[in-house]
C-alpha cells in the first residue's frame, strides 16, 4: 500500500497542542484523521499518538474515552504506531509522576523524575539523539534520526538508559542531559516512539515524521548486539536563541509587531504618535524560523482589554504561524481567569490556555496573574495553610498540560536602598552599579499590568513560589534594561538562576552578539531572547549564533537541520 492510499490517524486525548502535528503532516503532503470512536482503530493503517502533560492525566484520559484497550489491541495487530513524548512514556509500565497509575506495559521499565542536583528541570531545548546499536543499518527501513541533528526535548520525566536487559530489544536512541543518559526513542516490531517532539524539531523532525509515514518501519525481532554504554552517550544540549514579538492592535485595528523604549510602544508626537509598526506578526515569525530561531514567542500586549476567545485575530496569528513554523511557539497575554463583559460567564485560565494550545501554541506565558498567585502562596504559607490548593492558573495548567507548558514572564525594576534593612525584608543584592544617589544595594520589584503597577513582591519571592506552584520556565525581563542595548542585567539573572531549578530565559537589553555570549558564560542561562534588534535587523540571528559558536557555546546551527 502506498503512503497516499493508507489511512493515517491521530490519537488525541485532549491535552496540548496537536495542531502542529497536523500541520507537519500536511506540510509533508499527507492527510491525517482524528480517532473519534473506538471503531476508528479498526480503520487505521497507521496511528500517531502525541502526548503532552502529565502521565497520570494521559492514562486517565485514555481510559475514560475507552481508548486504552483498543490501543493495545491495535498494537498487538502489528500495525504501525508512532508515539511522541508522553505518547512514548505511557507505553511503559508506569511513571514516578503518577505512581498509582499503571501504563500500557508495552515495554518493560518505568519513567523516572530527572535528578535536579546538577541541572535545570525540565530538560528543555535542542539535544542530540544517538542511535545505540548498529543492527538497524542492515535495512533501509529505519527511523531517520540524524546523529548530527538536534531535536526538541521538553520533559521532566524520562526512562533511564542502561543499555542492558530488556532495553537491548527496544531502545533505538539515547540522549544525555548533563549527568544522565535517558531513552530518547524506542523501536520494537511495529512500535516506534520518541521522547522528543519531531513536529517541533524543524527540518530534522519533519524528515523523521516522513520516514514513519512513507516507510514500513517494522523492526524484525532479534537479539540486539552490544549497545553503547551510558558513558558513550554524549551531551549535545544547545543554548536556545528565541525571537520575541510584542503584538498589539494599532489605532487602525490591525495587529502589528511593535517595540518601544521602556515599554512605550508609540512613536513621538511629531511622527504621529501611532503604535510603532515593525511588521506583520506571521511574516516576521516565519522570517525568524527561516533564519534559525530556536523558539518564537508572541506576547499579546493588548490582551488585557478582551478575552482571548474574543481576540480572534491573535488566535488566527497562531493558527497561521503554526502552519509553516516547526519550532516551539509561546503565547503570552490574558492567561488568567476572566469574566465576560456581561458578567455572566467566568472563563477559567486553564480554558483560556487550552484555546491557545488548540490554536497552535506549545507554551503559555503568565505575567500579572503569576505575581498575584505568588502573593497568595506566601500569604497562605505565613498563615500556616497549605499553599498548593490547586486554585491558581499555574497549578491547573501544569496539572493538565504539564509544567513545561507554563512560562512565567517577570517584569521587574530595580529599587535602590542604602542598606538591606531599608528593603522591608525583600531579597537584596549588593550591586556593582550604584543608584542615582550612590546606593550600594537594590532589590527587584515585580510589576503587573505591563509594568504600570509595582507590587510589594520581589523577583526571588515570585520565582520560588511559581516553581513550587508548577511553572516550568522563567522568562526574565528587566524594565531598567529594556530598549537600552547595553546588555542583559547579569546581576538579576545570576541571582534568579541561583533561586530556582527550572530553566531561565534571559531577556531585555541585548544590543550586540557579545551580549548573548556574555550572559550565557556568566550565568549559565538556558536561553537568550531578543526582540527589537532582530525586528530592525540591527543584529541578525545568524550573527548571534555564529559569535556564540566561536566562543565555544553549543548552538543549533544550520548544519543541524535548520
Amino acid at each position: 500500500m502506498s503512503a497516499s492510499e493508507q489511512k493515517l490517524y491521530l490519537l488525541d486525548y485532549g491535552a496540548g497542542n496537536v495542531r502542529s502535528l497536523l500541520n507537519a503532516v500536511e506540510k509533508l503532503g499527507h492527510r491525517i484523521e482524528y480517532i473519534k470512536t473506538v471503531e476508528d482503530f479498526a480503520q487505521a493503517d497507521k496511528i500517531i499518538f502525541p502526548g503532552v502533560g502529565a502521565f497520570g492525566y494521559a492514562m486517565r484520559a485514555l481510559k475514560s474515552s475507552g481508548f486504552a484497550e483498543p490501543l493495545k489491541a491495535y498494537i498487538a495487530s502489528g500495525r504501525p504506531l508512532m508515539g511522541i513524548c508522553v505518547g512514548m512514556q505511557v507505553l511503559f509500565e508506569g511513571s514516578d509522576e503518577s505512581p498509582s497509575e499503571p501504563g500500557l506495559g508495552v515495554f518493560e521499565g518505568r519513567v523516572e523524575l530527572f535528578d535536579k542536583k546538577l541541572k535545570s528541570v525540565p530538560h528543555m531545548g535542542w539535544n542530540a539523539a544517538q542511535v545505540v546499536h548498529q543492527e538497524n543499518a542492515l535495512t533501509s527501513a529505519v527511523p531517520e534520526i540524524g546523529e548530527d541533528s538536534r531535536y526538541y526535548f521538553v520533559h521532566s520525566y524520562a526512562v533511564p538508559y542502561t543499555g542492558v536487559g530488556a532495553q537491548r530489544g527496544y531502545v533505538h536512541s539515547a540522549t544525555r542531559y548533563v549527568d544522565q543518559a535517558v531513552v530518547s526513542s524506542v523501536w520494537s516490531r511495529n512500535v516506534f516512539a520518541t521522547q522528543f517532539h519531531p513536529e517541533k524539531s524543524g527540518a530534522a523532525g519533519l524528515a523523521l515524521l516522513q520516514s514513519f509515514i512513507e516507510r514500513n518501519l517494522v523492526r524484525p525481532p532479534s537479539s540486539a548486539g552490544e549497545l553503547r554504554t551510558p558513558e558513550d552517550i554524549d551531551s549535545a544540549l544547545t543554548v536556545r536563541v528565541i525571537a520575541c514579538l510584542d503584538v498589539r492592535a494599532n489605532d487602525q485595528g490591525d495587529l502589528v509587531v511593535t517595540k518601544g523604549d521602556q515599554y512605550d510602544v508609540r512613536e513621538s508626537a511629531d511622527m504621529g504618535g501611532d503604535v510603532r509598526n515593525l511588521g506583520k506578526p506571521v511574516d516576521l515569525a516565519k522570517r525568524y524560523y527561516d533564519e534559525g530561531a530556536d523558539e518564537i514567542a508572541f506576547l499579546n500586549i493588548t490582551s488585557f482589554r478582551n478575552l482571548p476567545f474574543r481576540d480572534t485575530p491573535m488566535l488566527e496569528v497562531l493558527r497561521q504561524a503554526s502552519r509553516s513554523i516547526f519550532v516551539p511557539l509561546t503565547i503570552g497575554g490574558g492567561v488568567r481567569d476572566s469574566v465576560d463583559p456581561d458578567g455572566e460567564h467566568v472563563w477559567p485560565a486553564v480554558q483560556v490556555a487550552g484555546e491557545y494550545f488548540r490554536s497552535g501554541a506549545d507554551k503559555v506565558s503568565i505575567g500579572s496573574d503569576a505575581v498575584y498567585a505568588a502573593e497568595r502562596y506566601w500569604q497562605r504559607k505565613a498563615e500556616g495553610q497549605e499553599p498548593l490548593d490547586g486554585s491558581t492558573a499555574i497549578e491547573q495548567i501544569a496539572e493538565r498540560y504539564g509544567r513545561q507548558a507554563v512560562v512565567i514572564s517577570v517584569d521587574p525594576r530595580r529599587v535602590y536602598v542604602n542598606t538591606p534593612e531599608d528593603a522591608n525584608d525583600h531579597h537584596v543584592i549588593r550591586t556593582a552599579f550604584p543608584g542615582p544617589n550612590g546606593e550600594q544595594y537594590c532589590w527587584y520589584q515585580c510589576t503587573v499590568k505591563g509594568g504600570r503597577e509595582g507590587r510589594d513582591t520581589d523577583v526571588r519571592q515570585l520565582v520560588m513560589a511559581c516553581e513550587a506552584l508548577g511553572a516550568g520556565e522563567i522568562l526574565l525581563n528587566c524594565m531598567d534594561k529594556d530598549g537600552t542595548n547595553s546588555g542583559y542585567d547579569i546581576e538579576l539573572i545570576s541571582d534568579t538562576k541561583a533561586a530556582v531549578s527550572i530553566p531561565v530565559i534571559a531577556s531585555s537589553g541585548a544590543g550586540k552578539p557579545e551580549h548573548f555570549a556574555e550572559v550565557v558564560e556568566q550565568t549559565a542561562v538556558e536561553a537568550v531572547l531578543a526582540a527589537g534588534i532582530f525586528h530592525r535587523r540591527e543584529v541578525p540571528i545568524a550573527a548571534v549564533k555564529s559569535y556564540m559558536q566561536e566562543q565555544g557555546i553549543p548552538i543549533r546551527s544550520a548544519e543541524d537541520g535548520v
